[in-house]
């Protein structure tokens, strides 16, 4: 009888320290949310637009991304000379590499489109995120640089895993980390977001990140123009034939 009621008040242990886990991560979500511009604010989001120079291997190049939230995502970077182009929609991905060999349009591969598929969202994948079909889960803390980040691990309906880090003061994303299956091998992306800037509708927007690729590969970016629903043709998302 002693060992029954001893179990019992195990399974109501983890029954509340799990509520209790949840109740921490959703109050974190909503801090986050809140910190950025409010749920009915964000909701109105139909389209983001920028205009950024990208730093690479010593050089300076233009780049642009148009998002039309739930519908595509498009990045074009002028890179000496040439175009790179990426593209996720809510159904497929393509892209165009002049580096990795051709400069005609190819479909993107199914793992590489599941892993940034997330990006046509303006939101993010923390807001509404079950309604998404979307975990979050709260890992602790760790630091970045000198900021004790809470660490929140967010898998997609899509099952890709994400960890994402909070400032504990503004509740800002510092950094997000993804492990990717690049031309057949695993690599981990880590972008760390700095500078943010309210746009002129009222949501920040960080105006400086830094992306490395797996220790192999970086880059910095600088954000000089945003435009919040902006007017988009999602013609611009198709892949030429």
């Amino acid at each position: 009888m002693k060992i029954k009621k001893l179990w019992v008040l195990g399974i109501a242990s983890l029954l509340v320290a799990a509520q209790s886990n949840s109740q921490t991560v959703d109050e974190l979500v909503k801090k986050y949310v809140d910190a950025m511009g409010g749920a009915d604010k964000l909701g109105k989001v139909t389209s983001i637009y920028e205009e950024q120079t990208i730093s690479a291997m010593g050089n300076e190049s233009p780049a642009t991304v148009t998002i039309l939230n739930g519908k595509g995502y498009k990045s074009e970077m002028d890179f000496g000379g040439q175009k790179i182009v990426q593209v996720y929609t809510d159904k497929s991905g393509w892209s165009i590499n002049p580096f990795g060999g051709s400069t005609d349009a190819a479909a993107m591969p199914e793992d590489q489109y599941k892993a940034g598929k997330d990006q046509i969202d303006v939101g993010g994948s923390l807001f509404n995120y079950q309604a998404k079909g979307n975990k979050v889960e709260l890992a602790g803390r760790e630091n970045v640089g000198t900021v004790s980040a809470y660490k929140l691990k967010v898998t997609t309906a899509a099952n890709v895993e994400s960890t994402i880090y909070l400032d504990p003061t503004t509740y800002y994303i510092i950094k997000l980390v993804r492990n990717v299956n690049v031309n057949g091998q695993s690599m981990d992306i880590s972008i760390s977001y700095s500078n943010y800037q309210k746009t002129d509708y009222g949501i920040p927007v960080a105006s400086n990140f830094e992306a490395n690729y797996g220790d192999q590969f970086s880059m910095t970016s600088t954000i000089k123009k945003v435009e919040v629903n902006k007017a988009v043709d999602p013609k611009i998302f198709d892949m030429p034939k």
